[in-house]
């Protein structure tokens, strides 16, 4: 069981860092930072298209990441 957890969340870890690779950067530095935040928290700008998925794709390989590292713990031999 302790197998098949670890190696499930090495392909979750390498899947997760794909995916957030791929998204594309949301500022431009430091005023980027800034009025990005503002933008974001007002919903000024809603995510679209690929950006949407890849925003849901990283929420749900975030929780399966954070569910299988407690599982590797819990499941420790």
């Amino acid at each position: 069981m302790h197998a098949l957890f670890v190696t499930l969340l090495v392909i979750v870890s390498v899947a997760l860092i794909i995916i957030v690779l791929l998204q594309s950067g949301k500022s431009a530095g430091l005023s980027g930072a800034i009025s990005g935040g503002a933008e974001q928290l007002f919903g000024k700008q809603k995510a679209r298209g690929i950006d949407l998925i890849l925003h849901r794709i990283t929420v749900v390989l975030s929780v399966l990441f954070f569910l299988l590292a407690v599982g590797v713990s819990y499941f420790k031999i």
